[in-house]
């Protein structure tokens, strides 16, 4: 056969298979192009002879009704009259012969003159009776094809006949003029079938090779008893994804039907992977596929292009179900052994215990099981350590393979009362536990029998319950269900699910201690915050503090009133996240607390804090040293131990890289100085909700030290508002700097908003979902003091001029309708008027401010401070600054850049006083007092 096959035939031999349908098709269009010509050539002989009768009729009733030929009938003369006539529309119409005749049939006319006067040979009865006809007329003088029309009266008499035709040769001679053209079309069109036939039977011989119908024919029945016979499904695919062939082995393992052939792959009920596999372009090699009860080894190529034409695929499939048992235990460990590694990448991504929780149930799920349930102790849930007690837990996690389940929701309080349901003997024992038939758990039935049944109703067949333990302790549980999954639990399946819920309990006690951790930083960063913003006159404040989703970090705030009806308004940043950020937090918002009752301005303020961080740095670090060195002396090795490094890098954390912004309003004047520490600056809204960002010195961060700091002033216009807040509120892992910058002035954009709903809108704007830093937000309305509720004088140096001073401050007091602590205020007004002129310099000037509290002012030229001393029963003076002391609510100095102000502060009434009222005495006396 193979040497058969390898001989390839240079012609169209009659042996073969083309040759033969060569010369079929050969003889097939001989005969079909003569019976085509023939039919031809009478059609052509048939249409000149029917035209030739029509011009002839046509031309016969034409001369026959003509005008005047009744008249010329009658006339002595008839052929003289119409002879010419008869001979001009012979030969206009194209006619052998055109004869004018008496109803008897004697020649009036005619094209040959020796015929006139003789009789027409033929049957002209017609005629006579009336009737127009044509005929092929045979007879003397020649064959024609001859018309006869009758001539009649007005009154339908018959006076002669009128005869035209063609001769019968002159026909004939047309036909023969057409048959070269018939005949060469006929011979083209032979020459062309036969062409197209040997084109067919040459491409026919390609794809046979030559062979004859008797070889062809083995070539079939040893294709056939082999396709069908082998023990390996074949099956051939054409590139439009169609069954072009299946033999029966294929049919048989695919269970296809007899209509498979030229349907689609998608068509053919195949099981889906496989359905897909066909779709595809994907080359396999025994690639294993589970189609019904049999697991069948599946091979794929395409095949090999033709002429350019797309390919199509060949699939072989071999039954391999004896393999099914190792192969399945095989591919069930690679799944197992792969989805521990996923449950290592996708469970503890965050450190939340909730979501932990969530992770380990979208892990089992469905690969694995199709619900799981995680319960989680309370304490667990609230990052604190687990009690012991086991009995009741929080539903914290669902997912199963369908949206409808008969479990209790997220969120509910499981309880395991019965120590005989699965739950109880899993956490007793520590271990999981497998019920591979739930009908039959009576324990998990007595428990809840309502919901039992429930899950019963719904498929749940089998269980695995299984501890979350970490460290030895009870975290929670997790149960893995299995409804949809047809094949119950096996005792394989324990290890696994223990070494699941190891990985996770691992990850959600993580997530649980960071809870505890953050949670401690956020109690210790709230309880550093100020609580309570102080009601001042100056500003109406609003506040937000978030702290970021990753652990607290040490931003803060704080409003610190001034003397002289003035407030303070700080934020700061410190570097870092956790425990350490909030304490270093609170031990710099003390310190800018203890600052600020010095009155500092804001770049002193600044500076002191800065050496203050350096300072403590610095004694951190100290400590540190003596720790690590203690500790490398007690493990006797150099460097130490582990615990003394982690000890000591604990320790050596640094303050350096917090920032802060420190800003002091007076409402008297509308005057604003502010400095910062590498903080961002504020914003500045106008009332008509203009908001610009003022230009200040940058300053570098707080313990970075080398550069003094320096102080902006602005003249705030009335009705401003000032927001402070720190770079968390504008920056993220998903937007820059500048970005939130211009969102946040278009939040801020908005008029007529109080400062709560101000902070409102700019957290709404800017918050992202999860923070990664904390934020801090204040929003402050300023207010300016009505000039009504301040009096200012000038003083000279003659101490004469305390007693108008005196009387004037009297008088304003009287006008504010403060009588009742008037004494008290010409008292102290006395006393530091009097100091200023005795050991301050000029220029002096008292000022009054009706506030809340009454303020007293005077400032001079001088940077002398007063101190207070305990005079002797012997001195005559230095008793008058004791006396503001014991008279005054408080008082102090600040500094200005051309003197001090000495200020004092009493309420405005002294009802609820337990001060004794005080005979008054001479206040000019008084005044006489040294300091």
């Amino acid at each position: 056969m193979s040497g058969r096959l390898g001989r390839r035939p240079k012609g169209l031999g009659l042996r073969s298979v083309a040759g033969q349908v060569f010369a079929l098709q050969a003889v097939i269009v001989v005969v079909l192009v003569t019976v085509g010509a023939l039919a031809l050539i009478f059609q052509a002989r048939y249409d000149t002879e029917r035209d030739a009768r029509n011009r002839s009729l046509a031309a016969a009733e034409s001369f026959a009704h003509a005008p005047g030929m009744v008249d010329a009938l009658r006339a002595p003369d008839p052929t003289a009259v119409l002879q010419t006539r008869a001979e001009s529309a012979r030969q206009a119409a194209g006619l052998d012969f055109l004869a004018v005749m008496t109803p008897d049939g004697i020649r009036y006319t005619d094209s040959r003159p020796e015929l006139i006067g003789q009789r027409a040979t033929g049957d002209l009865a017609r005629a006579r009776t009336g009737e127009s006809f044509t005929e092929i007329f045979y007879g003397e003088p020649t064959d024609a094809v001859r018309a006869v029309v009758p001539v009649r009266t007005d009154d339908g008499d018959i006076v002669g006949l009128v005869s035209t035709g063609i001769e019968v040769e002159n026909v004939g001679n047309v036909v023969e003029g057409q048959l070269p053209l018939l005949l060469g079309t006929a011979g083209g069109a032979l020459l062309l079938a036969v062409g197209g036939a040997a084109l067919v039977s040459r491409r026919l011989r390609r794809q046979t090779h030559g062979l004859g119908p008797v070889e062809m024919t083995r070539i079939n029945e040893h294709h056939e008893a082999v396709l069908h016979a082998v023990r390996e499904g074949v099956l051939i695919i054409d590139a439009d994804r169609r069954l072009l062939l299946a033999n029966d082995e294929a049919r048989r393992l695919l269970d296809l039907g007899p209509e498979a052939e030229q349907r689609h792959v998608t068509e053919l009920g195949l099981d889906p992977r496989t359905a897909a596999l066909l779709s595809s372009d994907r080359v396999v090699n025994d690639e294993v596929h589970l189609v019904g009860d049999r697991l069948l080894a599946v091979n794929v190529r395409p095949t090999k292009p033709y002429r350019g034409r797309p390919t199509g695929t060949v699939m072989t499939v071999r039954d391999s179900t004896e393999l099914a048992t190792v192969s399945g235990r095989a591919e069930v460990a690679r799944g197992r052994l792969q989805l521990l590694y996923e449950a290592g990448v996708r469970i503890g991504t965050t450190l939340d215990v909730v979501r932990t929780a969530e992770e380990l149930s979208e892990v089992a799920v469905p690969r694995f099981a199709d619900f799981v349930t995680v319960e989680l102790l309370e304490p667990v849930l609230r990052g604190e350590e687990p009690s012991g007690a086991f009995t009741e837990m929080r539903r914290t996690a669902l997912t199963g393979v369908r949206p409808d389940h008969p479990f209790q929701p997220v969120g509910d309080l499981i309880r395991c009362v019965v120590p005989t349901t699965p739950m109880a003997q899993a956490l007793d024992s520590g271990h999981a536990v497998l019920v591979d038939d739930l009908s039959t758990a009576d324990g998990w039935r007595a428990q809840d029998p309502e919901g039992a049944s429930a899950s019963l109703a719904y498929g749940l067949h089998s269980l695995v319950a299984v501890p979350l333990l970490a460290r030895g302790v009870v975290l929670g549980m997790a149960n893995f269900w299995r409804s949809e999954t047809e094949e119950a639990f096996g005792e394989e399946d324990l290890n696994f699910a223990e070494e699941l819920t190891a990985r996770a309990a691992v990850s959600i006690d993580n997530a649980r201690r960071f809870t505890r951790e953050h949670e401690m930083a956020v109690t210790l960063q709230r309880s550093l915050l100020p609580r309570i913003l102080p009601d001042l006159s100056a500003v109406d404040v609003a506040y937000r503090y978030l702290p970021a989703k990753a652990g607290v970090g040490g931003d803060w705030f704080d409003v610190i009133p001034l003397p002289g009806a003035r407030v303070a308004l700080v934020v700061g940043d410190v570097v870092g996240h956790g425990l350490h950020a909030a304490a270093t937090m609170g031990r710099l918002r003390t310190a800018v607390l203890n600052f600020s009752t010095l009155d500092l301005p804001p770049d002193e303020l600044l500076g002191h804090l800065d050496e203050l961080i350096d300072r403590i740095d610095r004694i951190d670090q100290d400590a540190s040293e003596r720790r690590r060195a203690d500790t490398t002396e007690d493990s006797g090795a150099p460097g130490g131990t582990g615990p003394g490094r982690a000890e000591d890098d604990a320790g050596r954390e640094r303050i350096t890289g917090a920032t802060c912004l420190y800003v002091i309003y007076d409402p008297a004047d509308g005057r604003c100085t502010m400095a910062r520490a590498g903080h961002p600056g504020p914003a500045l809204v106008h009332q008509d909700g203009r908001v610009e960002f003022p230009e200040l010195p940058a300053g570098l961060p707080l313990g970075v030290g080398g550069m003094p700091f320096e102080t902006s002033e602005l003249q705030l216009p009335e009705g401003s508002r000032l927001v402070l807040f720190t770079d968390g509120l504008l920056e993220d892992r998903d937007r820059d700097f500048d970005t939130g910058l211009g969102m946040l002035r278009d939040a801020l954009a908005t008029t007529g908003r109080s400062p709560e709903q101000a902070c409102a809108d700019v957290l709404q704007a800017l918050l992202v979902p999860a923070p990664d830093d904390d934020i801090a937000l204040l929003v402050a309305d300023t207010r300016r003091l009505e000039a009504e509720r301040i009096a200012e004088w000038d003083v000279t140096v003659d101490p004469a001029d305390v007693s108008r001073v005196r009387n004037a401050g009297a008088a304003q007091l009287a006008a504010w309708d403060l009588e009742e602590i008037a004494f008290t205020a010409e008292l102290i007004l006395s006393e530091l008027i009097t100091n200023a002129i005795r050991y301050g310099a000029e220029p002096i000037r008292v000022r009054l401010l009706r506030d809340r509290r009454l303020i007293c002012e005077i400032s001079d030229g001088s940077s002398t401070a007063p101190h207070l001393r305990y005079a002797a029963t012997t001195d005559e003076g230095g008793r008058g600054l004791f006396l503001v002391a014991q008279f005054a609510e408080r008082w102090g100095t600040r500094y200005t850049e051309r003197g001090k102000v000495i200020w004092a502060e009493l309420p405005l009434t002294t009802t609820g006083s337990d001060m004794p009222p005080l005979p008054v005495p001479d206040l000019d006396a008084l005044e006489d007092l040294a300091w």
